[in-house]
């Protein structure tokens, strides 16, 4: 439903933006100003998703943060419909919450990468629905193809929601999550987020996985933003080949999933293979950027940009698995939905200050935000270097019981 739906109109989203006459730094707040919202819902995604449980939750959510924007986007005119659009949509972080918790709290700890895994492997295939996005562009212009697109996500979001609805049961802890926050206020369901917060900074484990996903949250935001504008507006590959990237990226990532970042994680030992993600993620940001300006992109454009897909593919392919399973692996059992609310809440916090700062880099030269990116990617690697902790460690008075000693090179279990 991905695929039909959101993945279609994505790779159009930050072009379309300047189509209608938006500068590059009102993109940048735009994308700053969601991550505010999304940081807001995922506050509150913990004791809504524990009062209303985890699939009422999601379905009511998912039709708040992606129906609705999507009529938003379809009929966009300037910047304040976008403004309001982007606030809507970050509900989706409520969803994300419920969602996640739907997906793995009746699953064995042991196979939540795995998991994980076949989510990453289930959005790569999304994106080979992108040839459809590309035809409707060279028939009819990218503002007319894409306000159809975004009525087409809305349509099929809806459908989404309601199938995952009828044909999904509660998990076992959002019964008895649902039952303990029967009569509860949602207020005073929040005033339980302290004890919450100290199981969190307890944990060496979490504050690694959190830094983690967190570099890699503010990557991919920017480049999410703003990798589509400095192909098209720096590089001058045309409007209807744009949506062509994100299948090419996603085809790669699916092969190189099954071979190579397979035989990587599989290893007991996954520090090095979390080096190698930010390594490679950072070699493809760099190649990006050394990529000469053109009006008339040539072959060799074609190939360096080929370059770039590949080096994207492994990196995010490495990073988003591990930083997912990280997270994950770390929260408490009993209060999976409020670990990871704040969890999300903390990520987005840290990530929407990068979305208007690569706005103003972009306005000056579309390349500067992939200095940005790269800057970010070579903290990640000196954090994976100095910092490595994958134990669900304590580390204040909390009772260690059998965690293993952060500095003892333990790693993940292997997948």
């Amino acid at each position: 439903m991905w695929g039909l739906s959101m993945a279609l109109v994505l790779p159009y989203a930050s072009v379309f933006m300047l189509a209608l006459g938006l500068q590059d730094h009102q993109i940048g707040l735009l994308a700053t100003i969601s991550m505010l919202s999304q940081m807001v819902a995922g506050l509150l995604s913990g004791a809504i998703t524990d009062k209303f449980g985890r699939r009422l939750t999601t379905a009511v959510s998912d039709f708040i943060a992606f129906v609705i924007p999507c009529l938003v986007w379809a009929f966009a005119q300037n910047f304040w419909w976008f403004l309001v659009a982007a606030v809507i949509n970050g509900a989706w972080q409520v969803s994300q919450n419920s969602w996640d918790c739907l997906l793995v709290e009746d699953v064995d700890r042991k196979t939540i990468p795995k998991v994980y895994s076949l989510i990453k492997v289930a959005a790569d295939l999304s994106a080979l629905f992108a040839p459809i996005a590309a035809l409707m562009v060279s028939q009819f212009g990218l503002v007319p193809a894409v306000r159809i697109l975004y009525l087409n996500a809305a349509f099929f979001m809806l459908v989404k929601l309601l199938v995952l609805y009828k044909f999904s049961t509660e998990t076992r802890m959002g019964v008895i999550r649902r039952e303990q926050n029967r009569g509860v206020p949602l207020r005073k369901a929040l005033a339980g987020y302290g004890s919450v917060l100290r199981l969190i900074v307890h944990s060496r484990g979490t504050l690694f996985a959190l830094l983690i996903s967190a570099i890699f949250s503010a990557v991919t935001l920017v480049n999410g933003t703003f990798w589509q504008v400095v192909v098209n507006k720096r590089l001058g590959v045309p409007d209807a080949l744009l949506p062509l990237f994100p299948m090419a990226r996603s085809i790669l990532s699916l092969v190189l999933f099954f071979t190579v970042i397979h035989w990587l994680t599989s290893a007991h030992k996954l520090r090095w293979p979390t080096m190698w993600g930010f390594g490679v993620y950072l070699a493809g940001q760099v190649l990006l950027i050394l990529i000469p300006a053109t009006d008339s992109p040539t072959a060799s454009t074609y190939l360096l940009l080929a370059g770039c897909l590949l080096l994207d593919a492994f990196g995010t392919g490495v990073l988003f698995m591990l930083s997912e399973s990280l997270v994950a692996l770390h929260v408490d059992a009993n209060e999976r939905s409020r670990v990871m609310a704040i969890q999300r809440t903390v990520v987005m916090l840290a990530t929407a200050p990068f979305g208007w700062i690569s706005g103003a880099l972009s306005q000056v030269d579309r390349s500067y935000p992939f200095y940005l990116t790269s800057a970010l990617l070579i903290i990640g690697m000196i954090a994976v270097g100095w910092f490595w902790v994958t134990s669900h460690e304590p580390t204040g008075d909390e009772p260690e019981g059998d965690d293993v000693d952060a500095d003892s090179g333990a790693e993940l279990p292997a997948l």
